[in-house]
């Protein structure tokens, strides 16, 4: 990986098409403090690390440049497990009272 940290925040927002300053505002910082940050003039706190993962909804691994693959595997993963719990909950609920009603019909 040739990128750091301060080049791969700027570039994130740059593919987004988004103002400096209309992300500093989402990211609840000053322009001037995401300047700071773009150009590696001071490093982010963990609290802006992860605000800007969740923003940019890349992991903290791609944002630190630590892995080349900026998408979010375990968060996908986790959502998608919990999504099939519900649906499998909702199925065996749909199930129990199919079969309530069928007993009341025969």
């Amino acid at each position: 990986m040739d990128r750091t940290f301060p080049q791969t925040l700027s570039a994130l927002r740059r593919e987004r098409n988004i103002s400096q300053r209309q992300a500093a505002a989402e990211l609840n910082i000053s322009q001037a403090l995401l300047s700071h940050y773009e150009n590696g003039a001071r490093e982010p706190g963990l609290n802006f690390v992860c605000r800007a993962c969740d923003y940019y909804q890349v992991s903290a691994d791609y944002l630190l440049c630590r892995s080349d693959e900026p998408d979010m595997p375990a968060r996908i993963a986790r959502l998608t497990h919990e999504i099939l719990n519900r649906v499998e909950d909702l199925t065996g609920k749909a199930r129990t009272e199919l079969e309530k009603l069928e007993d009341s019909v025969c």
